[in-house]
């Protein structure tokens, strides 16, 4: 009582302090670090979104003028302000970085990262020491978002930004697409690395270095490498980042080593994981520091906290700077101080030809940061950014120099240095993929340039036939179960079709068919046999109802339509009559338009909907925290995740057909019974191992062994907030609740890459 009474009254935000950092009282994450973390499907919800649930961005972009944007965009960097004066009298190198680390956050292994929502503007990514003073950069742009209000994104307003300064320095534009929507609330479950952590070197190795990490990834993505000489952390897949609070790799080497072949490796590794292949890693390296400066003109210790930690004084901005104006020509940034050519607001191939024709030694910057300098004192010299008159020798970063020390970065850079034109194009092409990786099919994109259309995008066929109406839907629906499939096979390929799709690069999904394409046709997980004989079933169907009119059906409105057919079977078989919606218009697309390679990294590695895993795979998170990371991808809530994966068990969808989580004598029958059995107080699970990865259900009258379960069953009785979500469906009323769900949230999945069919989309991804 009393120590009751001493909190009475107390701040309820027990661990914040006014004018300070924040406490370090323990919290949930510390006191239960391996719970799952089920709220992270209900992240930015719509209540964050002051814009409100009918708004839609399309509409209100097609409104703005698109050419006075540009030319509003273009004009501002030229009129430099007296609170953040451009460097060389011109904002685009600012710009033109900024926008390149917003969208180069993004990771080709589960899609996340990039500049598709604007996530530059939240932490912890707005307050990574690499972003340093891209908050001058979104602020200075402020007067044009509130120009264009609504109709004009930040996500979309960042990118545009530095597309618009590399034309107006020269450069020669793909185009640009328009369509990027605004989060409203702070990613806070993607795990980007170990937080504090900043690749140097730690004096011991840590007792557990592989210690799991249950937010959002494959692995925690510590590696320990190295002897007592060489001792350093790499940040592995899905990270992006050769280590945490940088978007590439450290620029003075791994752990600041000052080895060009060490940092090759890193950047290698590091580009190759957003996507892009040597020859786009130079373009886009070369390209970019074709322009601008670095910034390192004051030691970092002089240097204030990141905006999250920033007085309330600055109002969002962060890096506070006491020395002189804290800006201009004492601007701090990085650490390293100077610019790679002469010309720095100028496209030219002056960086390639500066690298290649001089040596370069390591000296330190005013900051003490190690970077490059020509030994020929005749070298060219570069203007001070601010104080007319004054020049400086030019400057490499350790990163720099890996491209003329590795070969085949080398090759690639001759071959610039070489055709200047080709050079152009490439680092054009680059940084148009890096723009918009994430931005999802065509469909999606928004204005009136646009451009081409590129493998990486994942293209498929424009519709080019009359779909089939509700009443050619019925007859192909009748057809398909005249084949004899059986309806487990029907659906089992309709679901790998479509829940290949993640919402975190809008990649993925059933449209194009290309699970009949490789490498989606031989993964295990799809069971390649099963999958030849449906396709070749549904093919033959195909043919016959082309064969009779004019109407016609792709093989990706086929696949999904005999899924939804499988379902309405599997339910009237339990008693329930159940219509599945279906949605045509999905095109087929060919080999030659899919990169093999590209998809391969859609392939899971855990499955929970068909109890699959990879036991090739080293795990340093459960099962089930990949499988919830999957349901966040897939875009559903707590009670549709709960519902696709008992339905699809008692669907008899287990990848290997095993019977784990098959809790039904009715296999292949739509019901609630995996939820009775799992919520059943008569049962005890027996563990096969003390690691907990199968068991075996037992009555405690001691009936004997009833049930086999995994991780990925049982984990929705054992956590909290999905038992309740069970218990629901297994009630007396439940199964109708439960059906419904199932239903809808099959529709959701079958939908959600239907970008193309806005309204039907909107009304299928409507919470369940």
């Amino acid at each position: 009582m009393k120590d009751h009474a001493a909190t009475q009254g107390a701040c309820p935000f027990r661990g914040t302090r006014i004018g300070g950092a924040q406490g370090s009282e323990p919290g949930l994450d510390h006191w239960w670090p391996n719970r799952l973390k089920v709220e992270l499907l209900y992240q930015d919800p719509p209540q964050a979104n002051p814009l409100g649930r009918d708004f839609d961005y399309a509409d209100a972009n097609a409104w703005i003028d698109h050419d006075q944007l540009w030319e509003d965009v273009r004009a501002f960097l030229h009129k430099p302000v007296e609170w953040w004066p451009s460097d060389y009298g011109h904002y685009g190198p600012q710009m033109n970085r900024m926008s390149w680390h917003s969208a180069g956050t993004y990771r080709i292994a589960d899609g996340r990262g990039g500049a598709g929502e604007g996530m530059q503007r939240f932490a912890p990514i707005n307050s990574w020491w690499d972003n340093g003073n891209t908050d001058k950069s979104r602020r200075l742009l402020a007067p044009i978002k509130a120009k264009y209000g609504a109709g004009l994104s930040w996500a979309d307003l960042i990118a545009l930004a530095g597309t618009v300064a590399l034309e107006d320095m020269g450069l020669p534009l793909q185009g640009f697409a328009f369509g990027r929507e605004d989060a409203w609330s702070a990613d806070t479950g993607t795990y980007w690395g170990p937080e504090g952590w900043f690749g140097k070197a730690p004096t011991e190795q840590p007792a557990d270095p592989q210690a799991g990490h249950p937010d959002q990834m494959v692995n925690r993505g510590l590696r320990w490498q190295g002897g007592p000489k060489d001792q350093h952390y790499d940040l592995e897949n899905p990270l992006g980042a050769s280590h945490q609070s940088l978007i590439y790799v450290d620029p003075e080497g791994p752990g600041g080593n000052g080895d060009p072949m060490d940092a090759a490796r890193d950047i290698r590794e590091t580009f190759a994981r957003m996507a892009m292949n040597d020859e786009e890693t130079v373009a886009l390296v070369a390209g970019g520091h074709a322009f601008g400066k670095s910034h390192g003109a004051v030691p970092a210790d002089k240097i204030g906290g990141a905006p999250e930690i920033a007085k309330m004084s600055e109002m969002g901005l962060g890096w506070a700077n006491p020395v002189g104006e804290g800006n201009a020509e004492n601007t701090m940034t990085n650490g390293i101080e100077g610019s790679w050519t002469p010309n720095p607001t100028r496209w030219d191939n002056d960086y390639l030809t500066n690298l290649f024709k001089y040596e370069w030694k390591q000296t330190k910057s005013p900051a003490g940061s190690l970077q490059w300098t020509p030994t020929d004192p005749d070298a060219p010299k570069t203007p001070d950014a601010h104080l007319p008159g004054v020049e400086h020798p030019l400057m490499m970063m350790t990163t720099d120099l890996a491209f003329k020390v590795d070969p085949d970065y080398r090759k690639v850079c001759e071959r610039f240095l070489e055709d200047f034109d080709y050079f152009t194009e490439a680092f054009s092409k680059a940084w148009h993929k890096l723009m918009h990786r994430d931005l999802g099919p065509t469909a999606r994109w928004l204005g009136p340039r646009q451009g081409g259309t590129f493998l990486w995008q994942d293209p498929v066929p424009e519709v080019d036939h009359p779909l089939v109406d509700d009443a050619q839907v019925a007859d192909l629906k009748a057809r398909v179960l005249e084949t004899g499939l059986a309806h487990g096979d029907l659906i089992a390929v309709a679901w790998a079709s479509a829940s290949t799709y993640r919402d975190s690069d809008k990649r993925g999904g059933a449209n194009g068919a290309r699970v009949r394409l490789a490498p989606q046709r031989g993964w295990a997980v799809n069971d390649p046999a099963r999958l030849d004989r449906v396709i070749d079933a549904l093919e033959g169907v195909k043919a016959d109802f082309e064969g009779e009119g004019e109407a016609k059906i792709s093989l990706a409105d086929l696949i999904v339509l005999a899924g939804c057919a499988g379902v309405e079977a599997a339910a009237q078989a339990g008693g329930h009559d159940v219509t599945v919606p279906f949605v045509p218009g999905r095109t087929d697309a060919s080999d030659e338009w899919t990169d093999a390679e590209s998809f391969d990294w859609l392939k899971p590695v855990v499955d929970g909907f068909r109890n699959y895993v990879d036991e090739a795979v080293g795990y340093h998170v459960s099962p089930e925290g990949i499988a919830l990371d999957k349901a966040c991808l897939l875009k559903l809530t707590a009670p549709e995740w709960a519902a696709l994966t008992g339905g699809l068990r008692v669907l008899d969808q287990n990848w290997d057909g095993s019977k784990d989580g098959v809790f039904t004598d009715r296999p292949g029958v739509l019901s609630a019974d995996f939820f009775r059995v799992l919520t059943d107080t008569d049962l005890v699970w027996r563990p096969e191992t003390g690691e907990e990865r199968r068991f075996t259900l037992e009555r405690r009258d001691g009936g004997g062994a009833t049930w086999t379960a995994t991780r990925l069953d049982l984990v929705f009785g054992a956590n909290a907030e999905l038992r309740q979500i069970a218990e629901l469906y297994a009630g007396a009323d439940g199964e109708g609740y439960f059906m419904r769900a199932f239903v809808k949230a099959w529709h959701k999945v079958m939908m959600l890459d239907r970008f193309d069919a806005k309204e039907a989309r909107k009304a299928a991804l409507s919470d369940c």
